[in-house]
């Protein structure tokens, strides 16, 4: 069990570390919010989210619309295809 769980915080965190890549459809979310957006991506992944400190540089390197895609998302699922 314990490998399924690094092996799906890995899946998150590859997902995220791409650059979360902007989905469509989403309002723009500017850099200024990222705390938001890093409580909002730990909220939905819960336990298998990285680090707030990953999620905070990769949320500072995502543009505006890939942050939007991310606090609209409401599922893991959701949050992949902001990739």
């Amino acid at each position: 069990m314990q490998l399924a769980n690094t092996a799906t915080k890995t899946l998150c965190t590859s997902l995220l570390s791409f650059g979360l890549i902007a989905c469509s459809g989403h309002d723009p979310v500017p850099e200024s919010k990222c705390g938001e957006v890093v409580k909002h991506a730990q909220k939905v992944l819960g336990a298998m989210a990285p680090s707030a400190g990953e999620l905070m540089s990769q949320c500072k390197a995502a543009d505006d619309s890939a942050r939007g895609c991310v606090m609209a998302a409401t599922k893991k699922g959701a949050l992949a295809q902001c990739l």
